[in-house]
């Protein structure tokens, strides 16, 4: 996928045509964004310029909006048929601030963990924003979850890597040598086998704690019941 967007002022600005106009093309899916950032702003891939100044070529020769997209069902635009692929997280994308605010964490923690090569943005504006898709905010929590289980940081590396090995063998299983793959294959599950085991410890854990302080809590509030009363006793004596 590019990583590379640019949002509709930016492309508009590069294309030479106004803000309105494009929002114009957009809306009547001469453009197609592809995806979505704070407040529904569209985005568009880097490789959306060419499109776009075609489109204003043909614009200039006095054609409409209606007029180019039967020219777009008919002939098509250039690099249309070059296998270009629109990106496949398309939807809406969060900033830093947003994914940290959904997913419970600061934006340095997010920084951090990118720094670490835990995460990595889907894409970048040109200004330098980083952009994440609604996926992240589920991936940022298990990574909390991780580090609940008593993970550090290099430990849920390792398993970010072997998410990402796993999805590469699954999209291209005869790139990998078989040895290899098997390789790999087995220490994941020994990976998963290992994360079971801390769960279970965990669920015992939790199942004592909340054992504990049930009745502790009853503990702690009989004695402010008799705590109370010795108050109430007191105030009756002073009043006698």
């Amino acid at each position: 996928m590019n990583k590379d967007v640019i949002t509709l002022d930016d492309l508009a600005r590069k294309v030479g045509v106004a803000p309105d106009r494009l929002a114009e093309w957009t809306k009547a899916k001469l453009l197609k964004p592809d995806g979505f950032g704070d407040g529904k702003a569209p985005l568009f891939a880097a490789w959306s310029l060419e499109r776009a100044a075609h489109i204003r070529r043909l614009a200039d020769l006095g054609y409409g909006t209606e007029e180019i997209l039967k020219i777009i069902k008919k002939v098509g635009l250039p690099r249309d048929e070059r296998g270009r692929k629109r990106a496949p997280d398309k939807g809406r994308f969060l900033t830093v601030g947003n994914l940290a605010e959904r997913s419970g964490v600061s934006p340095r923690t997010i920084k951090h963990w990118e720094d670490k090569g835990i995460i990595e943005p889907d894409m970048r504006t040109e200004g330098g924003f980083r952009l994440y898709s609604e996926s992240y905010v589920f991936l940022c929590k298990l990574i909390r979850d991780l580090q609940l289980f008593g993970y550090t940081l290099d430990e849920v590396k390792a398993v970010s890597d072997d998410v990402r090995t796993l999805l590469a063998i699954e999209a291209a299983p005869n790139s990998f040598p078989r040895a290899e793959v098997e390789k790999k294959l087995e220490a994941m599950l020994g990976a998963i086998q290992g994360l079971f085991d801390k769960m279970k410890l965990l669920e015992e854990g939790i199942e004592r704690w909340e054992d504990l302080l049930k009745k502790k809590r009853k503990d702690v509030l009989a004695i402010q019941a008799k705590n109370c009363k010795r108050g109430e006793k007191a105030k009756e004596g002073s009043d006698a």
